[in-house]
């Protein structure tokens, strides 16, 4: 099986990053406690910071654009 293929369960993790309080912060603020905090266990510990990077191709902590497939999918 091809491990780059994105599956419905990894969108529903990677949303949860998307919702998750602390990466949140972490994406807006770039600075801090959380930012230090998420960028330290994203790789190790989540499995929806590993789902979110899977997904959409950037680390949890990295600052996020908005792009038109993103909020299609939101509706």
């Amino acid at each position: 099986m091809n491990s780059t293929m994105i599956t419905e369960k990894d969108r529903q993790m990677a949303n949860k990053c998307l919702q998750c309080p602390a990466c949140k912060q972490a994406r807006k603020k770039q600075k801090g406690f959380v930012f230090w905090f998420v960028k330290s266990i994203e790789e190790d510990v989540c499995p929806f910071c590993k789902a979110y990077e899977k997904v959409y191709g950037k680390k949890a902590h990295e600052p996020r654009t908005l792009i038109k497939s993103d909020s299609l999918s939101q509706s």
